[in-house]
This record gives structure tokens, sequence and C-alpha cells, in this order.
């Protein structure tokens, strides 16, 4: 492995893009050298680095098990999952997009697209996952205190369940599940052949993975939150009621 060159090893398995991006590596400036030369240029120990590739094999999505666990562990899951969305994975396909350099006619429109749309995508995606924190999530823990734990105060439970809604919450969430559908069509959907450049591929199978990972967060939510949460409100909605009815 010591004496392949960058190119080859990232043709062989794209996910070695992103292990040699966070030694510093970038593999569409080092596409020539060898990993040894690649190495010894950063200053690196290429057994170190050649180590840490041979552990990684392609990335595959945990399962979704997530349901039989209360809904303060799910939310600290996802709160997770908005952690490496916005420390590692958006920051690393940025920086590959960013440095896209075309020079081919097929994807010259398609390298100008990609490095307009995506900012703006994380940028809106960032705000989302922020309001969705808290907003939605502060909520849920609110909820969640007031019934299992008996914990909060009365009224401001009261007052957030009159200012908020799940359904709604639900509803604006369908709407942000096909955030990636833009993307999607400048890069028809991802296609790929055998004469597509080894920086097009790299750029495409991290937009693939980072779909798929949005896709198992928004399920998370969809089939297994908001159904834990909509019984929990539904509990704090029964609870009112008897404290009315008592008085």
């Amino acid at each position: 492995m010591n004496q392949r060159k960058i190119n080859d090893l990232v043709d062989d398995n794209y996910v070695y893009a992103s292990v040699l991006y966070y030694f510093g590596i970038k593999f569409y400036d080092y596409s020539e050298k060898t990993l040894e030369q690649a190495c010894t240029e950063r200053g690196l120990d290429v057994q170190t680095v050649t180590k840490k590739l041979e552990s990684v094999k392609t990335r595959e999505e945990a399962p979704l098990l997530l349901n039989q666990y209360p809904v303060d562990l799910i939310i600290t899951y996802l709160q997770h999952a908005h952690y490496l969305f916005i420390k590692q994975k958006l920051p690393y396909i940025a920086q590959i997009i960013k440095g896209f350099n075309a020079d081919h006619k097929d994807y010259n429109v398609i390298e100008k697209d990609l490095k307009f749309v995506f900012p703006l995508f994380v940028e809106d995606f960032i705000h989302h996952i922020y309001e969705e924190e808290d907003t939605l999530f502060y909520y849920i823990k609110t909820l969640d205190k007031f019934i299992n734990d008996g914990k909060g105060n009365i009224s401001h439970v009261y007052y957030l369940m009159e200012k908020s809604s799940l359904q709604r919450y639900a509803i604006e969430h369908e709407e942000h599940d096909d955030e990636m559908l833009g993307i999607r069509k400048i890069t028809d959907g991802y296609h790929m052949d055998e004469k597509t450049p080894i920086h097009v591929k790299v750029i495409y199978e991290e937009l693939k993975e980072l779909e798929k990972s949005l896709i198992t967060h928004a399920r998370v939510e969809n089939e297994i939150l908001f159904p834990k949460a909509l019984m929990l409100e539904k509990e704090a909605k029964k609870k009112f009621s008897q404290k009315v009815g008592f008085n």
C-alpha cells in the first residue's frame, strides 16, 4: 500500500479519501504521489496512516433499534448525529467540492453548480438543525420530564403546549425530508460510469452517503421520535384535564 499512488488507492475505495483528509492529505493535491511520498511531505508516520486505512472498509449504517429506548436517549442520539453532520461530514464534503477542478466539458457546469448550491444547502441545513434542537427537542424533553420525572414548572409546560404543535412540527419536517433533491438533479442522480473522473466519483459517493444518513436520521425522527412524543403530549393533556376536573 505504501508504494501505491494516492489516486489508485482512492479509486479502489473512496472512503480512503476522507481518512487521508483528516491526516491533512487532500487526495486531489497528492494524486500522483505514492502514499509514502505524501506522508513524508506531510511529516506523517506512514505506518500509522497505513494502519488506519487498512482498518477502514466501507461505511455501514447502524441498525435502527432505537424504538426500544426512552425519548431522552433518542434525542441524545439525534443530537450526536447533528454534531457529526456539522463538525465532520459537511465540512469535508464542502472542502472536496471547493477543491473540485473539473477541467472537463462534461463536468464544468456541474462543478459551477455544486460550488454555488452546496454552501447554500449547508447553511439552510445547519439553520434547520439548530432550530430543531431549540424548539422541537426542547419541547419533547420538557414533556418527558413532566410526565416521567414529575419535574418542570407546570405553567411553563402549559405555555409550551399552547405554543407548540407536534403535528405542525411533523408537517414541517416532511418538507425538509428531501433536502438533497436539487443536488440530485445537478448530478443526474449521482450518475457515474467507467469514464467518470476520480474526483467526481469521490464527491458523488460522499453525497450519496450523506443522503443515506439523512434518510436514516429522518426515519428515526418520523417513525420513532414523533410517535413517542405524541404519546407524551397526549399524557400531558390528560394530566392537565384531570387537574382542571379536580379544581
